[in-house]
This record gives C-alpha cells, sequence and structure tokens, in this order.
C-alpha cells in the first residue's frame, strides 16, 4: 500500500501532541501557537494510519517556513519512515510553491532529518545557530 499526504485536521491535534510527549526533548506546542491553530500542515499515512506530521507558516513575504516536523514514535518500518519524510518535505513544499512562496525555510538539528532535506536539494548552512525565543504574552 502507498503512503498518502493529506491536511491536517483539528482531530490530528492531540495525535500530535502525543507524539510530542513521547519524545523527551519536545514539548508539545499550544495549538493556538501552529498555523491556522493547528490544521495549516500535512499529515503522511499509510493505510489510515499516521507516521509523520509537519507544519507549513505562510509569511507577509515570499517566504514560507516549514517546521515541527514530527513522527508517531510507534511506526517502526523504516522504510516508510523514511519515504514518509521525504513525502512530507515534499509536500509542504509543493503547498508553498502553490500559495506564491518563493523561498521555504527550516530549523533542525536532527541529523537525519538534515540529511532527508540535503537529499531533496536543500542547503544547508553548516554554522550552527541557535534558536531565540522570548514569550511576550
Amino acid at each position: 500500500m502507498k503512503l498518502t499526504a493529506r491536511r491536517i485536521t483539528e482531530e490530528d491535534y492531540s495525535t500530535i501532541v502525543e507524539w510530542w510527549k513521547s519524545w523527551p526533548e519536545w514539548e508539545p506546542l499550544a495549538q493556538e501557537m501552529l498555523p491556522e491553530n493547528g490544521t495549516g500542515g500535512i499529515i503522511i499515512e499509510k493505510e489510515g494510519e499516521p507516521i509523520v506530521a509537519g507544519f507549513l507558516y505562510g509569511t507577509n513575504s515570499k517566504i514560507a517556513w516549514m517546521e515541527w516536523i514530527i513522527s508517531n514514535p510507534k511506526y517502526r518500518i523504516k522504510k516508510d519512515r523514511e519515504q514518509a519524510i521525504l513525502l512530507l518535505i515534499d509536500s509542504l513544499e509543493q503547498w508553498a510553491y502553490d500559495g506564491g512562496f518563493k523561498l521555504i525555510l527550516s530549523i533542525g538539528r536532527s541529523k537525519s532529518l538534515i540529511d532527508k532535506h540535503k537529499k531533496l536539494g536543500y542547503t544547508v548552512d553548516e554554522n550552527p545557530s541557535h534558536e531565540i525565543i522570548k514569550k511576550i504574552r
């Protein structure tokens, strides 16, 4: 059976939160902090079972931001997981392209995820950078 991509729905948020909670270094993001209140993303499935998900933030420029890529920790078919991540990145990229964006960026520290971006033609700055965040409200 093949992998399928679809838009994230409101009902997917609780599943994605469970995925975030299962990874020790992740803290679930509030739904209101996600694009389109948590529905601004894509989820990849095989036979109805979700494998990976990610979000796309539009901006008021021609840059889109792909972020919060997360996988189902219980899905262990390695080949499917790898293909699902590639399909997710491709799908988010196509969505950005269809939306008129000219550049898509992402932040990552997972070597595996960075390697998949490289495989799809992304440029990776080898100089480390840091996320700089301040809660203002």
